[in-house]
Parts: C-alpha cells; structure tokens; sequence
C-alpha cells in the first residue's frame, strides 16, 4: 500500500520539474548516425596506428550528434556544419595559446565573450557560439598532436561525418521532411478540433499551444527555405499556401469553442483526411463529408476548410498570389548585419557575454593556480551550464551534477572492464546512439550520456582510465559551482526586467490587436500581428517553466504570475473569436467597445510593467448585451482580477 510523504519530506515542487523526464519519442535514425559516426572513425584509428587522431575525430563527430536535430536536410547543413566551422577556429585558437599561462587565460575569456554575445542572435549560431567556446577550452587545456591545424582538421571531419550521413537519404527524400511538418500542423489542428467546443479545457489549451508550435516550427522551416529559392519553387509555394490556407481553421478553433458546442466528428476527420493529402502530395478532388452549417460559427468552420480543401487539391499555386503570413526572410546579407548589429549594440548580448567571460575567466584562473590536473573540464561545465537561451542556470546546474554523476557510474563500468583497444569501437558503437535517444528526455539524461562518451576518448587520448573518474566529479561540481555563484547569486536580473517586461509589451500587442482585428487592416498584415503575437507568448510561455524549476523566490513568483500568462493567451483567442463571428454575420461592435477594451487593456500593462508581485485592479466593463465582444470583456475583467498570493 503506497504512503504518502510527511509534510517535511515532500520534495519541493521546483525540484520535481526539473527532475521529471520529457516525454519524446526516439529518433531512430539519429540514432543510427550518432552509433557510426562515434565508432567509425575510432575504427579507423586503431586500424591505422592513430587511436589519438580517431579519438579527435569522434570528438568532432560528437558536437555533430548533438547538433543533429533537424528534420529538414536543408536545415540539417546548417545545423551541423555552420558550428563544426565555429569549432575549428576555437580549437585552432586553443591550440595556439596551450602552455602559455596568463596569456591562455585571457584567450579563453576573451572567446567566451564572443561565444556569450553571439549566442543571443539565434539557434543556429547559439551552437555555433558553443561550439567555438568548447572546442577552444579543449585546445587550450590539452596536448594535442602538431602541427596546430591538424586537430581542427579531425574533430572538423568527424563532424561532417555526421552531415554526410544525415544527408545520404536527401536524393530519395527531398521534400518530404516539409511536407511531412505542414501535415503534422493540418494533424494538430485536427485535435484542436476535436476538442473545440467540450468541457475538457484543459485539453483545448493544450491542443492549441500544439498547433501555435508546429505552425512556428513549419513557417521557420518553409519560410527559411523559400528565401533562398525567391518563390521559384513550385512545391515550397504550394506548402505555404497550404500553410496559409490552414490559418483561418486555426482562427475559427477559439470561436467554436466559446460557442460551447462539440463540433462533429467529421470535421476534425476531414482535417485529417487533408493533412494525409498534404504528407502524400495528392492534387486530386476531395470531397469533404462536412455536415450543413446553421450557425456563424459553423459557417466560419465551414467556409475555412472547404477553402483549406481547394488549395490542398490544387495542383498549381501561383506565386504571386501568396502572402508569406510572416513575412518573406530577408537577404543573407541584411540578415546578418542586422544580426551583428544587435548583438554589437544589444545590451543583452553584452550582460550574456559578460557573464559567461566571468566565470570562464574565474575556472581558468582557479585552475592555473591550482594543482589540478587535466582541468579544462571546469570551464566545459560553465560552457554548458551557463549557456544564456538554454534554460535556468540553476536547474541546468543541478541536472549538470546528477546527470555528471550516473554517467561518471556508466564510465567506470566501461574504463574498468573494457581494456583500452579496438573493443572500445563496440563500446562507443553502444554507448552513441544513447545522446540522441536520451537528449529530448532533459538536460540531466544528456549529460548522463555524454559524460562515458568524453571519458572513453579522453582515456584514448591520455591512457588514464580510472584516474579520470574523480577528477572529473570534482572538476564538474567545481564547475557547477562557479556557474551558480558567479554566474547565478551575483547576477540577480529584475524579475520585472526578465518576465514582466516581456509580458507587459505581449499585453500592450493585444490592445494593437484588437485595435486593427475590426478595423480595415490587411488581412496578410492581422495575420502576421496574430501570428507574431501567438509566437510571443510561446516564448513567454517557456520563459516561465524555466522559472518554475528554480527555488524560491523566482519558481514562487513565476508560480504567482502563471495565471496571467493563460488569461492574456485567452484573450487572444477571445479577440479572434470575435473577428471570425463579424466576418461570418455577427454585429460588429462600435468604436466605443473597441476603445473601452483597448483602454482596460493598456493599464494593464502599465500595472504589469511596474509591478513585482501582482495585485487585483477593479475593473468596470460593460456593454451591450449580446455583443460580439462579450466573451472579450470577460476576458480582459479575468485577468485584471488576478492577484498574486501572500
């Protein structure tokens, strides 16, 4: 019979999240690939007479793994090998500067500064940054073989060795992984649906954060892509416009359910019927089997999917007809002036940089004036722990030593019962494809991962087998430590600065919003600001279940200020609701309603942006009966009530 914990030994809320496994499923061909690309060239190397240059070379390989994330091989080429050349030059700098004292101290510090600065502008050049700070740690902490470039040229290759092998299916698959992430969003939008309309709330908010990720994760890669075929490609078109045509099905989801009637089950069945032709590249007739709509929330339905259906079957998409609902990316080159110029100007960037340089330059100051051997493992834990867009430094700290700890138990099985030689391939063989199946479950599982896998190169590399264990414990806890103290205590950021700021500017939007979503505004430009609106509040969203994994008093306040975050997103979804039944035959509401809510909205967030602990407002809004915007007044008096608990 289970018994339930006293009181005092109930573990803390913050500490269950950050100890509670993601649920992914594994993806089996990264996998594949991390299992040769670590093996291969250790193989090779103990063929050859070379296991230091096949170690390196898996080294390599193994930044490779990690980076292997993406479904699209356009996007793959960026992901990898755009980092493996950030990498090259940090190994080559380290290299340069190994055994030179005072002056390795400063390289190393100075390099983290770029890494942290230029880790702000994205998610492809955050790795980048990462990998150029690691890689020039490694280089800079230990002996590698001469002349200077010939390590930057193997951890380089076996990084490749992993594009190449992400890429070997492009000639058979090009294009599918696109269409199979747009069919993916036609199959969330399904299961919005499918509960639009029920008691099960809970499960509608769920469903539509689902489909707010999966149309972000499809844009980004559809959009990414178009940019460099300028719309010549006929099938990129018709995947945006696929893309596009499912935006009003998304928009007429918030009005179905606040008509409080469950939609039938042919609708969500039709949607899914259209993402199988979206995934199969069908351009047939589709019949919809949609029941007669009766009111204005089943005609919005209607119209948006039969509308959904003409574009899906269409085998022909003129370019000139699509809008790109976000907006088309710019040039390369303007990108990335104006990347370098925020990260430059971006006081962000600087406070990022400047922390990670900090601890950085405290671990290698610490440790060049400390007998510890082989050392460089201090600043690859502040590397990792102190990445600024990777989550909550203390939970990544926390998971760091705990995770650092079952791995550390992993590689002393192996290092004891495995005798340095060719059977270290089997090993590596075995222990590879776990950094990819275990990455997804949290930042604990894959440092569990990754630890045996550095340690059995490091042990090829230097031949110390078990006497790396406990350097490495120590060296990863010191590590650990540096970053929560140096790069946690004494960087209190503003829980106003951090959060509130961030959700006063997404109320602020709202007001825009419901502004134009009545008006005569572009339709492509409401959909942008909806879009844009949506995608900020997923960002604000995972900033606070960052914040719920660190103790108190920021998991306490994010904790206090979470209901805020759902009631803004309700009314969001309240707005849109609105605007779907005025263009299917509702009254539009007067000027007078608008500017009422509008007004309510903007002290809102003047209250949000001044305030550290939320009080109740009194809110007085009124209007006539039966409006359009009588869900949206409830909505907006909702989230002015809320009020933080003492």
């Amino acid at each position: 019979m289970s018994r339930e914990f006293p009181v005092g030994l109930t573990p803390p809320d913050w500490l269950v999240r950050n100890l509670q496994p993601q649920q992914a499923p594994v993806n089996w061909a990264a996998a594949a690939r991390a299992a040769v690309s670590l093996s291969l060239p250790l193989a090779i190397g103990f063929a050859t007479g070379y296991p230091a240059y096949g170690a390196l070379a898996s080294m390599g390989a193994l930044s490779g793994v990690i980076g292997d994330t993406a479904d699209a091989y356009r996007m793959r080429i960026l992901n990898i090998a755009v980092p493996q050349l950030f990498g090259a030059v940090g190994v080559a700098l380290g290299s340069l500067v190994f055994g030179h004292g005072w002056y390795a101290v400063a390289a190393v510090t100075g390099v983290a500064l770029v890494s942290g600065m230029i880790s702000t502008i994205g998610a492809v050049a955050s790795v980048s940054g990462l990998l150029l700070l690691l890689n020039c740690v490694v280089g800079a902490g230990l002996p590698l073989p001469r002349p200077w470039w010939l390590a930057p040229v193997l951890m380089t290759g076996g990084g490749l060795l992993v594009l190449l092998l992400a890429l070997l299916a492009w000639p058979l698959r090009s294009g599918i992984p696109e269409r199979s992430a747009v069919a993916a969003t036609y199959r969330t939008v399904a299961d919005l649906l499918a509960v639009s309309g029920t008691d099960r709330t809970g499960e509608y908010d769920e469903a539509r954060r689902a489909v707010t990720q999966s149309l972000n994760q499809s844009y980004d890669l559809i959009l990414a892509r178009r940019a460099r075929h300028h719309g010549r490609s006929p099938e990129l078109t018709r995947l945006l416009a696929q893309l596009n045509a499912i935006t009003p099905v998304v928009e007429a989801a918030p009005a179905a359910h606040q008509a409080g009637r469950p939609l039938p089950a042919a609708i969500p069945a039709s949607t899914r019927h259209l993402a199988q032709a979206v995934e199969t590249g069908y351009t047939g007739p589709i019949a919809l089997p949609l029941p007669l709509p009766t009111t204005e929330t089943a005609r919005a339905v209607d119209h948006a999917l039969r509308h959904t259906a003409e574009v899906v079957s269409a085998p022909d998409v003129d370019p000139r007809g699509i809008d790109d609902r976000l907006g088309r990316p710019a040039a390369l080159g303007v990108r990335t002036a104006r990347a370098t110029r925020s990260v430059v100007l971006s006081a962000n960037s600087w406070r990022y940089g400047l922390r990670l340089a900090v601890c950085i330059g405290i671990a290698q100051t610490l440790v060049s004036l400390l007998p510890v051997p082989r050392s460089y493992w201090v600043a690859l834990t502040i590397t990792f722990v102190l990445k600024p867009d990777f989550g909550s430094v203390f939970s990544r700290a926390l998971l760091r030593a705990l995770g650092t700890v079952a791995g550390l138990g992993i590689a002393a099985v192996v290092l004891t019962e495995v005798p340095l030689g060719p059977w270290d391939v089997l090993v590596m063989f075995l222990l590879g494809p776990l950094i990819p199946a275990l990455t997804p479950r949290g930042y604990g599982y894959q440092t569990m991962a990754i630890t045996p896998v550095i340690l059995l190169l490091s042990h090829i590399l230097n031949h110390q087998g078990t006497a790396l264990l406990l350097p490495r414990l120590a060296d990863s806890l010191l590590g650990c430590a540096i970053a929560l103290i140096a790069g946690y205590l004494l960087w209190p950021e503003s829980w106003r600065t951090r959060v509130g700021d961030r959700l006063a500017d997404a109320v602020a939007d709202t007001a825009r919003y419901v502004e134009t979503a009545f008006g005569d505004t572009d339709p492509a430009a409401r959909a942008r600001m909806r879009r844009r609106l949506y995608r900020d509040l997923s960002v604000i969203r995972t900033e606070f279940q960052r914040a719920l994994t660190e103790p108190p008093p920021t998991g306490r306040r994010a904790a206090a200020w979470w209901p805020l975050v759902v009631a803004v997103e309700r009314i969001v979804d309240a707005t849109t609701a609105a605007r779907v039944r005025v263009r299917h035959g509702a009254a539009p509401p007067s000027p007078a309603e608008i500017a009422q809510i509008t007004l309510q909205l903007r002290e809102l967030s003047e209250g949000v942006r001044s305030a550290e602990t939320l009080t109740p407002v009194r809110t007085d809004l009124t209007g006539p009966s039966g409006s359009v915007l009588e869900s949206l007044r409830q909505e907006v008096a909702a989230a002015r009530s809320i009020a933080s608990p003492h």
